[in-house]
């Protein structure tokens, strides 16, 4: 069950302002990021998501709690580290909204802010993720699950041993990772990507209030807006 963490309608904490501005910083790098504004809660993106069944806010949860001030309820939920980034509820969104994007600027804001998930296994999986991808240039599947089970549950990693023996029987088990030809030189893509900034290509939107949740993005963007 969802549990609000304002103390009054309408009233953010200082904490969940400086997130949401944060969080909107994010927003305005993303080309059309402004269409975050016309979700109708029509839940196709729901419907869409392979992966929803595991997650404790549904990405339409997601874009209605962010219009409530509900950011730190999401900053520390399992669903932006369980997101798969398909794209499918991208793809399928009547309204255009690249909530895949949207979801990756709530994860660079949690890492920046160094908020905690409900589920710190979840969070600390994907950055074991990151980590093997950067240092192979692959993903080396024996090594992910080893350094994770290592960080979370011991008696789990040797619960699978039996499995391990099958599938090295049967030749579906690599032992030892291998890295890619220019490893190194893939690393430092990845990183110096990092470092710059996604190019803004601000969509022109014609300024409509009646548009559901407009005034989630808060009256200083409203302004700005108008003065478009």
């Amino acid at each position: 069950m969802i549990k609000s963490t304002n103390h009054l309608p309408g009233v953010m904490t200082k904490s969940e302002a400086d997130l949401r501005q944060i969080f909107l910083d994010q927003v305005d790098l993303i080309p059309a990021g402004e269409r975050i504004s016309r979700c109708i809660q029509c839940g196709t993106c729901t419907g869409s998501c392979p992966v929803s069944y595991a997650m404790d806010i549904s990405p339409r949860q997601l874009l209605a709690m962010f219009r409530a001030g509900e950011m730190e309820q999401i900053m520390k939920s399992r669903t932006i580290w369980i997101c798969a980034s398909c794209y499918a509820c991208t793809t399928r969104c009547p309204s255009g909204i690249k909530i895949t994007d949207i979801i990756y600027a709530l994860k660079r804001t949690a890492i920046e802010k160094n908020m905690e998930s409900v589920a710190p296994q979840v969070q600390r999986l994907a950055r074991l993720f990151t980590e093997n991808l950067m240092s192979y240039g692959r993903l080396h599947e024996g090594t992910l699950i080893r350094k994770y089970y290592m960080k979370t549950n011991m008696l789990k990693f040797i619960d699978l041993i039996p499995l391990a023996r099958k599938m090295w029987k049967t030749k579906r088990l690599q032992p030892f990772p291998k890295r890619i030809k220019e490893q190194k030189s893939l690393a430092r893509i990845i990183r110096k990507a990092q470092e710059i900034e996604m190019r803004h290509t601000k969509e022109t939107l014609e300024y409509a209030p009646d548009f559901v949740g407009y005034r989630g993005l808060g009256e200083l963007k409203l302004e700005q807006r108008k003065g478009e």
